[in-house]
């Protein structure tokens, strides 16, 4: 009994590291090209859960689900291109503060628009209940969940590396000088980057509302999580940010069940050791900023 229980911890914390690596893998995909670390990004992931629970009485949960992310696509094509651009070529300091203050910004306005007290997402009933599987329970949406997750892994593995779209991206981000050189232009490869990037942290605060707590500091609480994860896995590597959140979310929570109280503290602890060990993370690559 206790090896079963140890495995449902295990498959519960691959849907935590599901719910990681859709923020994380967008955060790294905006420094990987750009150079910017986005600080606002967890402000996305919330508006993306906000505009999920006020589409679902509107649409449905479904259509909700899925509009909520291309909102906020759209939304980052226009952060990309009156933002973002302008901070390419700077000190990263200054990218880093408006970000931040970006951040503070988006937490204020969502304050403002849905109030300070937290919302809840309603779950259809065709997508509540468990799954047997042997002697383990486990929760049908959470599957579902994990599922989408993959899928979605997998379509931005296809894109990256099957794609004419993704050799310039990877070009890009070994060596930007050699693509410009060749009379490619890396800026609108950029605004597809950043719209992919908040999309993904916007389809993690979707599809994950019904089973977290839906409030205005939500973006914060997360963004610390999404950059341990890339830290670990190392700035620029897709499969370390995937390594990274499996390792993070397993840890996390098997440590729940049987140290809840060191639960938060395993986080920094596998931190440390990784970098310990390897100062460039799991992964981690050389990277070159980004010039247009």
């Amino acid at each position: 009994m206790q090896l079963f229980f140890l495995f449902e911890q295990i498959v519960n914390g691959l849907v935590l590291a599901g719910y990681y690596l859709l923020i994380a893998l967008g955060l790294s995909m905006i420094f990987s090209v750009g150079g910017i670390v986005n600080l606002a990004h967890g402000g996305f992931y919330a508006l993306g859960a906000y505009l999920a629970v006020t589409l679902t009485p509107k649409l449905g949960f479904v259509p909700a689900v899925v509009a909520s992310p291309l909102l906020i696509a759209l939304l980052g094509i226009l952060f990309e291109r009156f933002i973002l651009q302008r901070f390419y070529r700077e000190d990263p300091i200054l990218s880093l503060l408006v970000t931040f203050g970006l951040a503070m910004v988006a937490e204020q306005a969502i304050r403002m628009i849905w109030g300070a007290s937290p919302l809840s997402q309603v779950l259809p009933s065709f997508l509540k209940g468990g799954v047997e599987i042997g002697p383990l329970l486990f929760s049908k949406y959470r599957l579902i969940m994990l599922g989408v997750v993959i899928a979605l892994l997998a379509s931005i593995w296809l894109l990256l590396n099957r794609t004419s779209f993704g050799r310039v991206i990877r070009a890009g981000i070994q060596n930007p000088d050699m693509v410009g050189a060749l009379g490619i232009r890396l800026q609108p490869y950029m605004t597809t980057v950043v719209m992919i990037g908040v999309g993904l942290a916007a389809v993690g605060g979707a599809l994950f509302s019904p089973i977290t707590t839906v409030h205005p500091a939500m973006g914060s609480e997360i963004l610390t999580i999404a950059f341990i994860v890339v830290i670990i896995g190392g700035l620029g590597s897709f499969w370390g940010v995937v390594l990274s959140a499996i390792l993070v979310g397993v840890v996390r929570s098997v440590t729940v069940q049987y140290v809840p109280a060191a639960a938060d503290a395993s986080m920094y602890i596998l931190m440390f050791l990784v970098l310990l060990l390897r100062p460039r993370g799991l992964l981690g690559e050389r990277m070159v900023k980004f010039e247009s």
